[in-house]
């Protein structure tokens, strides 16, 4: 009866650990672009809340995930997008033009 306690009780920490992890993937964000700096790789955004980076509302300089991401939008557009951390460093992982 304890081997069986005990496995399921590891069976639930996985199941909610991995739940826990997917409710902290990236969801769409609102924002702004302010400027874009394609040599460095990175774009300035004024954003709302980014919630699976328990990230306030701000203006705030980003890595992206691919560069030719830095083509799609210009300053002064309107965007949704998606940041995530990658190898340490937050990254928007996903843009799009509104």
């Amino acid at each position: 009866m304890r081997k069986l306690t005990t496995t399921l009780i590891a069976a639930a920490a996985i199941t909610f650990g991995g739940m826990a992890a997917a409710l902290a993937q990236a969801a769409p964000v609102n924002g702004h672009v302010v400027k874009i700096d394609e040599g460095a790789g990175k774009i300035t955004i004024k954003h709302g809340p980014i919630k699976n980076l328990d990230m306030d509302a701000m203006t705030m300089v980003f890595r992206v995930k691919d560069p030719a991401m830095l083509k799609a939008v210009k300053a002064g557009d309107n965007v949704t997008f998606e940041a995530d951390r990658v190898n340490g460093a937050i990254t928007v992982t996903k843009i799009e033009k509104k």
